[in-house]
């Protein structure tokens, strides 16, 4: 589970980057409920998603030429530029060097060496989101990759994840738990597993990190998803000792994951 004490390696922070910062708060309002508050009324562009008072996420324009919509998931990390220099040396891209927020945090951009992106978060005044896994936050998050192999390898590199293979049932393939580094097993924060060229068709054939969102009610959360606008690429459907999930996809093309878990999860 994922919780807000943010151990290193664990995520602690994601954001959507939309091109019409409005309208996804709009969708993402009437799905789960959250409101839009803009950093500032001279940085309205970029803002907080909330829900009953508490951030989940932050919401901001896409700037990025040719960027599809997505979402970003930052990682906690005690050193954003020492991480960087990780990332260098694992043969990973820096797409955006470690940089200041106003006294908040520190954060970095990055591009894995098979072409998924993800951040990192060095915390400062925000120590990351304040609110997760319970309905309508984040509760998992996942890599759907080219090569899983070289994925754990890499992210073992950046953050000494500890990771435990499962075989998905009728022959789905193989599953990566993540936990971080020295922590228990209820601590698992994230899967990644190695997918046909289909799966990876949102992100132009390119591996894609994914969040997990929770819902009391995954079948009407679906339906709020499709009554306003987005499309549901998966399910509902149950999974066996995980719970019901779906995977959904916004107006602007992000993707995401519903999960209601099941009866002692989460």
């Amino acid at each position: 589970m994922i919780t807000t004490d943010f151990a290193t390696g664990s995520p602690c922070w994601l954001d959507l980057g939309a091109p019409d910062v409005r309208a996804a708060a709009e969708f993402y309002g009437s799905v789960f409920g959250w409101e839009f508050q803009a950093f500032s009324p001279e940085a309205a562009d970029y803002g907080y998603l909330k829900l009953d008072g508490r951030t989940v996420a932050g919401l901001g324009r896409l700037t990025e030429e040719g960027a599809r919509s997505a979402w970003m998931i930052y990682f906690c990390t005690p050193d954003a530029d020492a991480t960087t220099e990780a990332v260098r040396r694992s043969g990973g891209t820096v797409r955006v060097d470690p940089m200041d927020a106003d006294g908040e945090g520190r954060m970095a951009q990055y591009t894995d060496p098979q072409g998924g992106q993800f951040a990192v978060w060095q915390p400062g005044t925000t120590k990351g989101v304040d609110t997760v896994d319970g309905p309508g936050s984040l509760s998992w998050v996942e890599l759907y990759t080219t090569d899983a192999a070289a994925a754990k390898e890499f992210y073992g590199n950046l953050f000494d994840w500890q990771t435990q293979d499962m075989e998905l049932p009728g022959g789905g393939g193989t599953y990566s738990l993540i936990t971080p580094a020295g922590l228990p097993e209820e601590r698992m924060h994230g899967g990644l597993m190695q997918v046909p060229s289909e799966v990876l068709a949102p992100a132009g054939g390119k591996p894609y990190w994914h969040p997990v969102f929770g819902s009391a009610d995954c079948d009407a959360t679906v339906a709020r998803v499709a009554s306003n606008g987005g499309t549901v690429q998966m399910g509902p459907e149950d999974a066996e000792g995980v719970g019901r999930l779906a995977v959904c996809v916004d107006r602007a093309g992000a993707d995401f994951v519903v999960l209601t878990p099941a009866s002692g999860q989460g």
